[in-house]
């Protein structure tokens, strides 16, 4: 990715998608040229919880939201210690970022971290385009990137669309090591501490954590690159896997990992990526999604107490487990518990024979909604129950 920040906002800018399809625009945040898989969310609020998530990297998003930024930037709301979206789409930004707690506008921040972005094009044509054709690569390219280009967003440019083909598909990817912590570090219970949680960083939150802590959890953060020796090192009442990008069925490390943690039955938890690495250490597989589950407004069916909540979701890849009968794995009778009731994707998993338990969805959604912030609680009482 090459960039430059230099009056963006008048620089002409096109996005052009795998398939020959571009779109015309203005430059958003830097200029130059970036590539990923264009991706979409529906959120309509917590666009700085999304560009800071790692489980966005190498991917571009599209906010469907026409308006993006009027609250501008922070230091307190990250999710990371960086953007990971290799770029970013939006069709009317802010012009002035207006709330109290805002330091500098979006459109700032896009330029100081160097993501590319594009603005004024119908993110809903796109939008719409994705739904049909599936996320597919993308560059987006402005200023110098454009020289030799046409210029009339119709992608009859053959250089830039030979740049976007020649990308690495996201599946097949394996990311959760690039974005990983290198080094083990703690985040310490708020008030009394009553556990120790050994947490598998493969592109974790950091409000992750602090859920946890929240409830008097002591979390010690590892790499990706863990060995089950280094969690059992930490002598964890409960064991927790994160979410994060790339393909599920690159990750074998993690999947043997979680199979001895399994084998252990120490009681465990996994979000998102986790909840893939789960499905496969049970023995079931997992598939690409067409364009994915990505936004704050997703409807999931916990099917343990038939309650319907409204969550927040990013994830392109999902488990293939039946939904309507008990599995038998080698770590005991397994059953989907939370289904998504806009195309029954599964979007949980839980073990009946010991203590182990997963969600698709992200229950430590910073900008909310919190319906599902009880999986925490849950978590809580599987390591009581395991130390009574």
């Amino acid at each position: 990715m090459t960039t430059s920040t230099r009056g963006a906002a008048q620089v002409p800018a096109v996005l052009v998608l795998e398939d020959g399809r571009a779109f015309r625009g203005r430059a958003y945040g830097a200029v130059g040229e970036t590539f990923g898989e264009a991706v979409f969310s529906t959120g309509m609020t917590g666009y700085q919880e999304t560009l800071t998530d790692p489980s966005y990297h190498r991917q571009v998003v599209v906010m469907t939201a026409p308006h993006v930024g009027n609250t501008g930037v922070n230091d307190e709301d990250p999710e990371s210690g960086r953007i990971w979206v290799s770029g970013y789409v939006v069709r009317d930004p802010a012009r002035v970022s207006s709330n109290w707690r805002a330091q500098r506008s979006l459109d700032e921040e896009l330029q100081r971290q160097g993501v590319v972005g594009i603005s004024g094009i119908d993110t809903r044509a796109l939008t719409r385009h994705l739904r049909e054709r599936g996320a597919m690569r993308v560059g987006i390219f402005s200023g110098p990137a454009l020289l030799g280009a046409s210029g009339t967003g119709t992608a009859d440019d053959a250089a830039l669309l030979a740049k976007v083909q020649a990308q690495p598909q996201m599946k097949g990817a394996n990311l959760s090591a690039e974005v990983a912590t290198k080094e083990t570090y703690v985040v310490p219970a708020i008030g009394e501490k009553k556990f120790t949680v050994a947490a598998v960083d493969l592109g974790i939150k950091g409000m992750t954590p602090h859920r946890m802590a929240e409830r008097g959890i002591e979390v010690h953060v590892l790499p990706a690159t863990a060995t089950a020796e280094d969690i059992f090192a930490v002598d964890p009442d409960g064991v927790f896997f994160s979410n994060g990008p790339g393909d599920p069925a690159t990750a074998d490390g993690p999947v043997a990992v979680m199979q001895a943690v399994l084998a252990r039955k120490t009681p465990l938890f996994g979000i998102c990526f986790g909840n893939q690495i789960l499905g496969r250490a049970l023995g079931f597989g997992t598939y690409k999604l067409k364009y994915g589950h990505r936004g704050i407004n997703q409807p999931v069916q916990d099917r343990t107490t038939g309650k319907v909540e409204v969550t927040a979701h990013n994830h392109g890849f999902a488990v293939d487990a039946p939904l309507d009968k008990v599995s038998d794995t080698p770590y005991g009778r397994a059953e989907v518990s939370h289904v998504c009731l806009n195309d029954n994707v599964v979007e949980g998993l839980q073990l009946l024979d010991q203590p182990a338990f997963s969600v698709q969805y992200h229950p430590e959604a910073a900008a909310g909604p919190h319906d599902a912030a009880y999986l925490f609680d849950r978590f809580v009482s599987l390591m009581e129950a395991e130390r009574a």
